[in-house]
């Protein structure tokens, strides 16, 4: 993207670009609400240990766009590969920069610089909307199945149980993110956000994971019972607003992916859910708690319905095949990917495959 336009995007936010609260005093109880804009810039760089064959990276772009939470601003890129192009996957519209250097390049080296502005999300559930409607291709690619995400077997049975009191799909989305709620949890030796092998986590009986896991999980099981859903792949920017540590980025952005959930109900439209991050912050916010704590019990109601967006969307494909790649398609694009004449980078161990990601919020 040209620079200017960059920075023009980026300024016709600026009037509303708020500082996190968390940074003004006490922490407020967990209750997003849409409300100013915040713009945020992502650096991405990666650098190769050493020239290989065949050297080439993938790096997700944000690619969702809704007027009502987020807007992508544009994209700046350099480096010393041979070719660096902006690629999109067809099926979901996931966009990626593509970087490829030729043999013996001295110190492959890539940046990209990513703008976007978020703000929160909540559902107002006193103001349906009986004319919303979902277009029927669109309902149709977010109820079939992926390579990890069957709806059939044991994934429709499970549903099927979790919803047998339920009548309207509200009712069953929401008794489905509760039955994760209560069944599911957080393993944190999973590595990175986990795979999202809903079929084997059910077959075994083991409901541990992390984010891609559990969250792919209320995808699966909703779109099982025909409602659908989509995994949402992105990165935490920012800590939380309201003062939970859990529900922020925490650290290192480099390792701050998290993959979100969102459903579509008749009246409503898309509902963003997250039932992992209720399973984080019983797990992570502090010794001791449980479903039962109020502090827990206030965030599980608030997350099916709303997201605090100190967090940014990628996309929402599965089964991705990175363009030039000789390896096999990815589950999902949420990390930098790498791959030279030896095989595939690990993604996710940024300190041998050599990248970093850098978060700021900007007040223009």
């Amino acid at each position: 993207m040209n620079r200017r336009n960059f920075l023009r995007r980026a300024a016709l936010l600026s009037a509303t670009a708020v500082l996190p609260r968390a940074a003004f005093g006490e922490p407020a109880p967990f209750d997003p609400r849409p409300g100013n804009w915040r713009v945020f810039e992502i650096v991405t760089r990666v650098e190769l240990a050493q020239p290989a064959a065949s050297s080439r990276v993938w790096l997700p772009l944000p690619s969702v766009e809704d007027p009502a939470w987020v807007k992508p601003m544009g994209n700046l890129w350099s480096g010393n590969a041979d070719t660096m192009q902006l690629r999109q996957e067809p099926k979901y519209g996931a966009q990626m920069l593509c970087a490829q250097w030729s043999d013996g390049t001295p110190s492959p080296w890539i940046e990209l610089v990513s703008r976007a502005a978020t703000r929160d999300r909540a559902i107002d559930w006193s103001a349906p909307d009986p004319g919303l409607r979902l277009d029927r291709s669109t309902a149709r690619l977010y109820t079939e199945p992926t390579s990890l995400l069957p709806t059939d077997g044991i994934v429709r049975k499970t549903a099927r149980q979790a919803c047998k009191n339920a009548k309207t799909d509200e009712e069953r989305a929401r008794a489905i993110y509760e039955w994760i709620v209560d069944n599911a949890f957080r393993d944190p030796t999973v590595r990175g956000c986990g795979l999202g092998d809903i079929r084997t986590m059910l077959e075994t009986g083991n409901l541990g994971g992390k984010c891609a896991d559990l969250n792919a999980l209320f995808v699966g099981m909703c779109r099982s019972m025909d409602i659908p859903a989509r995994d949402v792949y992105g990165i935490r920017v920012a800590d939380s607003r309201f003062g939970y540590q859990s529900l922020g980025k925490s650290g290192d952005v480099t390792k701050a992916q998290h993959c979100r959930a969102e459903v579509w109900l008749p009246r409503f439209g898309w509902i963003p859910a997250d039932p992992a991050d209720v399973r984080k912050l019983v797990l992570e916010e502090q010794p001791g708690l449980t479903l039962r704590d109020p502090i827990v019990q206030a965030v599980r109601e608030k997350l099916f319905g709303a997201w605090e967006t100190n967090w940014l969307p990628y996309n929402f494909a599965h089964d991705v095949s990175l363009p030039g790649s000789s390896g096999p398609k990815v589950p999902f694009l949420m990390y930098p990917q790498g791959e030279n004449v030896d095989g595939k980078l690990d993604s996710l161990d940024p300190d041998s495959f050599r990248y970093r990601i850098l978060a700021r919020e900007v007040a223009l």
